[in-house]
Protein backbone atom coordinates (compact mmCIF):
# COMPACT_ATOMS: atom_id res chain seq x y z
CA UNK A 1 0.00 0.00 0.00
CA UNK A 2 2.78 2.40 0.99
CA UNK A 3 4.77 1.61 -2.14
CA UNK A 4 1.63 2.18 -4.26
CA UNK A 5 1.31 5.62 -2.70
CA UNK A 6 5.00 6.33 -3.32
CA UNK A 7 4.66 5.23 -6.96
CA UNK A 8 1.57 7.41 -7.32
CA UNK A 9 3.45 10.36 -5.79
CA UNK A 10 6.45 9.81 -8.07
CA UNK A 11 4.17 9.88 -11.12
CA UNK A 12 2.44 12.97 -9.73
CA UNK A 13 5.78 14.68 -9.16
CA UNK A 14 6.97 13.79 -12.65
CA UNK A 15 3.84 15.31 -14.20
CA UNK A 16 4.11 18.33 -11.92
CA UNK A 17 7.70 18.96 -13.04
CA UNK A 18 6.40 19.12 -16.61
CA UNK A 19 3.99 21.87 -15.52
CA UNK A 20 0.81 19.86 -15.87
CA UNK A 21 -1.99 21.74 -14.13
CA UNK A 22 -3.95 18.53 -13.57
CA UNK A 23 -1.03 17.09 -11.58
CA UNK A 24 -0.97 20.18 -9.38
CA UNK A 25 -4.75 19.96 -8.87
CA UNK A 26 -4.38 16.32 -7.82
CA UNK A 27 -1.52 17.18 -5.47
CA UNK A 28 -3.57 19.98 -3.94
CA UNK A 29 -6.67 17.80 -3.43
CA UNK A 30 -4.61 14.95 -2.01
CA UNK A 31 -2.36 16.85 0.40
CA UNK A 32 -4.04 20.15 1.28
CA UNK A 33 -6.45 18.75 3.92
CA UNK A 34 -3.77 16.51 5.49
CA UNK A 35 -1.18 19.29 5.62
CA UNK A 36 -3.69 21.75 7.10
CA UNK A 37 -4.62 19.21 9.79
CA UNK A 38 -0.93 18.63 10.50
CA UNK A 39 -0.08 22.35 10.66
CA UNK A 40 -3.11 22.88 12.91
CA UNK A 41 -1.27 20.85 15.58
CA UNK A 42 1.17 23.79 15.88
CA UNK A 43 -0.73 26.93 14.86
CA UNK A 44 -4.26 28.33 14.58
CA UNK A 45 -6.44 27.09 11.69
CA UNK A 46 -6.19 30.34 9.73
CA UNK A 47 -2.38 30.29 9.98
CA UNK A 48 -2.30 26.58 9.11
CA UNK A 49 -4.32 27.17 5.94
CA UNK A 50 -2.12 30.12 4.98
CA UNK A 51 1.07 28.09 5.49
CA UNK A 52 -0.22 25.23 3.32
CA UNK A 53 -1.46 27.62 0.63
CA UNK A 54 1.97 29.27 0.53
CA UNK A 55 3.62 25.85 0.22
CA UNK A 56 1.31 24.84 -2.60
CA UNK A 57 1.93 28.12 -4.39
CA UNK A 58 5.69 27.68 -3.94
CA UNK A 59 5.48 24.11 -5.29
CA UNK A 60 3.62 25.32 -8.38
CA UNK A 61 5.97 28.25 -8.97
CA UNK A 62 9.06 26.02 -8.61
CA UNK A 63 7.58 22.91 -10.27
CA UNK A 64 10.29 22.66 -12.92
CA UNK A 65 13.11 23.05 -10.35
CA UNK A 66 11.82 20.63 -7.71
CA UNK A 67 14.41 18.24 -6.36
CA UNK A 68 12.88 15.97 -3.77
CA UNK A 69 15.23 13.37 -2.31
CA UNK A 70 12.76 11.92 0.18
CA UNK A 71 9.19 10.98 -0.65
CA UNK A 72 6.83 13.73 -1.78
CA UNK A 73 4.75 13.18 1.33
CA UNK A 74 7.75 13.53 3.68
CA UNK A 75 8.91 16.61 1.79
CA UNK A 76 5.54 18.35 2.11
CA UNK A 77 5.09 17.47 5.79
CA UNK A 78 8.64 18.57 6.63
CA UNK A 79 8.14 21.84 4.77
CA UNK A 80 4.86 22.40 6.64
CA UNK A 81 6.55 21.68 9.97
CA UNK A 82 9.41 24.13 9.34
CA UNK A 83 7.10 26.88 8.13
CA UNK A 84 4.89 26.42 11.19
CA UNK A 85 7.98 26.67 13.42
CA UNK A 86 9.09 29.83 11.61
CA UNK A 87 5.66 31.38 12.08
CA UNK A 88 5.64 30.50 15.78
CA UNK A 89 9.10 32.01 16.20
CA UNK A 90 8.12 35.14 14.30
CA UNK A 91 5.03 35.60 16.49
CA UNK A 92 7.14 35.07 19.61
CA UNK A 93 9.51 37.81 18.43
CA UNK A 94 6.62 40.20 17.83
CA UNK A 95 4.96 39.39 21.16
CA UNK A 96 8.21 39.71 23.05
CA UNK A 97 9.09 43.00 21.37
CA UNK A 98 5.62 44.42 22.02
CA UNK A 99 5.75 43.36 25.68
CA UNK A 100 9.19 44.89 26.12
CA UNK A 101 8.15 48.16 24.47
CA UNK A 102 5.00 48.32 26.55
CA UNK A 103 6.75 47.77 29.88
CA UNK A 104 9.94 49.72 29.08
CA UNK A 105 8.36 52.67 27.29
CA UNK A 106 8.58 54.89 30.39
CA UNK A 107 12.28 54.11 30.87
CA UNK A 108 13.41 55.08 27.38
CA UNK A 109 15.43 58.26 26.91
CA UNK A 110 13.32 61.24 25.94
CA UNK A 111 14.98 61.62 22.55
CA UNK A 112 13.85 58.14 21.46
CA UNK A 113 10.41 58.44 20.02
CA UNK A 114 7.84 55.61 20.40
CA UNK A 115 7.17 55.79 16.67
CA UNK A 116 10.88 55.38 15.91
CA UNK A 117 10.91 52.23 18.04
CA UNK A 118 7.77 50.93 16.37
CA UNK A 119 9.32 51.60 12.96
CA UNK A 120 12.54 49.91 14.04
CA UNK A 121 10.63 46.86 15.24
CA UNK A 122 8.92 46.58 11.86
CA UNK A 123 12.27 47.06 10.12
CA UNK A 124 13.90 44.31 12.22
CA UNK A 125 11.01 41.92 11.54
CA UNK A 126 11.26 42.69 7.83
CA UNK A 127 15.05 42.21 7.86
CA UNK A 128 14.72 38.85 9.62
CA UNK A 129 11.97 37.78 7.22
CA UNK A 130 14.23 38.71 4.26
CA UNK A 131 17.02 36.36 5.39
CA UNK A 132 17.46 33.11 3.45
CA UNK A 133 15.29 30.51 5.15
CA UNK A 134 18.17 28.42 6.55
CA UNK A 135 19.84 31.54 8.05
CA UNK A 136 16.52 32.83 9.38
CA UNK A 137 15.60 29.55 11.06
CA UNK A 138 19.01 29.10 12.69
CA UNK A 139 19.06 32.73 13.86
CA UNK A 140 15.55 32.60 15.35
CA UNK A 141 16.12 29.27 17.07
CA UNK A 142 19.39 30.49 18.60
CA UNK A 143 18.57 34.11 19.47
CA UNK A 144 14.90 33.89 20.37
CA UNK A 145 14.45 30.30 21.51
CA UNK A 146 17.82 30.02 23.25
CA UNK A 147 18.80 26.81 21.45
CA UNK A 148 22.48 25.89 21.23
CA UNK A 149 24.23 25.45 17.89
CA UNK A 150 24.46 21.74 18.66
CA UNK A 151 20.69 21.41 19.33
CA UNK A 152 19.85 23.28 16.14
CA UNK A 153 22.35 21.14 14.19
CA UNK A 154 20.69 17.96 15.48
CA UNK A 155 17.24 19.29 14.49
CA UNK A 156 18.35 19.90 10.89
CA UNK A 157 20.84 17.03 10.65
CA UNK A 158 23.81 19.30 9.87
CA UNK A 159 27.03 20.09 11.72
CA UNK A 160 27.23 22.77 14.45
CA UNK A 161 29.77 24.55 12.22
CA UNK A 162 27.08 24.86 9.55
CA UNK A 163 24.73 26.41 12.11
CA UNK A 164 27.50 28.76 13.29
CA UNK A 165 28.08 29.83 9.67
CA UNK A 166 24.35 30.41 9.08
CA UNK A 167 23.99 32.52 12.22
CA UNK A 168 27.12 34.55 11.44
CA UNK A 169 25.83 35.16 7.91
CA UNK A 170 22.41 36.14 9.30
CA UNK A 171 24.06 38.65 11.66
CA UNK A 172 26.17 40.05 8.82
CA UNK A 173 23.09 40.50 6.61
CA UNK A 174 21.08 42.02 9.47
CA UNK A 175 23.88 44.48 10.33
CA UNK A 176 24.03 45.53 6.69
CA UNK A 177 20.25 45.81 6.36
CA UNK A 178 19.86 47.74 9.62
CA UNK A 179 22.98 49.94 9.41
CA UNK A 180 20.88 53.12 9.14
CA UNK A 181 19.18 52.21 12.41
CA UNK A 182 22.34 51.27 14.32
CA UNK A 183 21.93 53.64 17.32
CA UNK A 184 18.33 52.55 17.87
CA UNK A 185 19.23 48.90 17.29
CA UNK A 186 21.77 49.08 20.11
CA UNK A 187 19.17 50.65 22.39
CA UNK A 188 16.62 48.00 21.44
CA UNK A 189 19.13 45.21 22.11
CA UNK A 190 19.74 46.64 25.60
CA UNK A 191 16.03 46.67 26.35
CA UNK A 192 15.29 43.21 24.94
CA UNK A 193 18.44 41.54 26.31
Amino acid sequence: MKTDRNMEDMALLSSLRKGEQQAFDSLFRKYYPMLCAYARRFVELEDAEEIVQEIMLWIWEKHSELIIESSLSQYLFKMTYHRALNLIAKKEIINRAEAVFYTKNQEMPEDVNYYQIKELTKRIEKAIAALPESYQTAFIMHRFKGMSYKDIAVTYNVSPKTIDYRIQQALKLLREDLKDYLPLTVLLALHIG
